[in-house]
């Protein structure tokens, strides 16, 4: 696959990334976040040649990086045959013109890449409409940016050059159809949203996996639930959030939801098309956050989706932090992690190996103790001539004790609130 961006298609994959380092940035740092990129450019399909910094003061409003630092980079690339280079940033449209303009290579930046690989990843309907949305939000406003220089081609005052009238027909389809798109969500949304309600009148328990990008979520699932989520070492293999129950002891349940991998600097594109799959989070009764100790910046990303996770009102919510792939973790990694979690106060930690099955025993256990830490707990004397009643508790609820005599079924157990209902002229004061 590669990328292809508003000024054209390439086949060619070679690439060079290229970065700003301002006053105060670690190297380690931008060593960290062009890994990431890197990361992100080999999953859209590009080969890595080399990656090119520059010490700025500021940033270039005009071109990003400094405009010598730009005629030397051309030329690198001219003569090694890097037909792509990748800028770890957001360029604005003004940038992305005066770049392509000084260059023979295509030109992307980071928000472009990613848009590229949630294109290719998505699955469902939704999915697709939501990328689409994103890709397009993104698309106008270097439309807007192309504009001022075209509508400057056009004849004097009152009148419209051939340009700006191909823009504005540009504009105004891209504007179409993402009003299209748009009513295509809203009414998906409201299909998820009866979903939601479903689930509440159930007293259905869910459990949002959530975690930076490539932590494990997919797997997790997969194992606990015995589920067939695609799953692959790749960044963004989930975007469509994907529902399965799990059944635990005693007649406890959960529905568990796969969610869209967090990213460090999530593109705002794609925060506003996937708002919708994101609310599937803050609906949950429960957060299950895994955090990869393998990756080195594994504390990072568990602030990462901390962050994120408060931005879209889920920070209140009950979390389990669950360091995954303990069987080839990273000690810095896992003692820097772990010291962030205890320097929160973090008491719900369970360590795993997703792919292997460590620690999920123990997961389980307390996601079952949680479960029934959000019940109420009764006693009945139930009459055998309502005996069904039994059977309702053990569907519904978790029976602690139950006794026979002559007249009736003494039974002590949990059951959610909504649920007591049935049993109510029967509870004892």
């Amino acid at each position: 696959m590669s990328l292809k961006n508003f000024y054209g298609d390439n086949n060619a994959t070679r690439a060079y990334l290229v970065a700003a380092v301002l006053p105060g940035e670690e190297a380690e740092d931008v060593d960290r976040s062009l890994d990431e990129l890197e990361d992100l450019a080999k999953t859209c399909g590009f080969e890595v040649v080399a990656r090119i910094t520059q010490n700025l003061k500021s940033i270039n409003g005009r071109s990003y990086i400094g405009s010598g630092k730009l005629d030397e980079i051309s030329e690198m690339a001219e003569n090694a045959d890097v037909e792509h280079l990748i800028f770890n940033a957001e360029l604005s449209a003004a940038q992305f013109r005066n770049i392509a303009k000084e260059t023979t290579a295509a030109v992307h930046d980071r928000t472009g890449v990613i848009l590229e690989i949630f294109s290719d990843h998505a699955r469902t309907d939704e999915g697709k409409i939501q990328v689409e949305l994103a890709r397009l939000r993104y698309r106008l406003t270097r439309l807007a940016g192309k504009g001022i220089e075209l509508s400057r081609l056009g004849g004097g005052i009152g009148t419209r050059g051939p340009g700006e009238t191909k823009l504005e027909q540009d504009r105004r389809a891209i504007q179409r159809r993402m009003g299209q798109l748009k009513k295509e969500l809203e009414q998906m949304e409201v299909r998820r949203q009866h979903q939601r309600s479903s689930r509440q009148r159930k007293d259905v328990l869910v459990a949002a996996v959530v975690g930076y990008t490539n932590a494990g979520k997919s797997t997790l699932i997969n194992k606990l639930c015995d589920a067939d989520i695609l799953v692959a070492n790749r960044l963004f293999m989930t975007l469509d959030p994907t529902a399965r129950k799990l059944e635990l002891r005693d007649g406890i349940s959960y529905v568990m939801v796969d969610t869209v991998g967090f990213i460090r600097d999530m593109p705002k594109h794609l925060k506003q098309a996937f708002k919708s799959t994101l609310e599937e989070v803050v609906e949950a009764d429960l957060i299950l956050h895994l955090i990869d100790v393998s990756d080195q910046e594994a504390a990072m990303h568990r602030q990462v989706v901390d962050e994120q996770l408060a931005e879209l009102g889920a920070g209140a919510i009950d979390t389990f932090y669950i360091p995954n792939k303990i069987d080839r973790k990273s000690e810095t990694a896992y003692g820097d992690l772990m010291m962030s979690l205890r320097k929160d106060k973090q008491e719900h930690i369970y360590e795993i190996s997703a792919l292997t099955g460590e620690g999920l025993p123990e997961l389980t256990e307390a996601m079952a103790v949680y479960a029934e830490s959000t019940m109420l707990s009764f006693s009945a004397e139930i009459p055998y001539s309502s005996s069904e009643l039994e059977a309702y508790v053990r569907e519904f609820g978790v029976v602690d004790q139950i006794d026979y005599d002559n007249k009736h079924i003494k039974l002590e157990g949990k059951l959610h609130k909504s649920r007591i209902g049935p049993l109510a002229e029967y509870v004892l004061d």
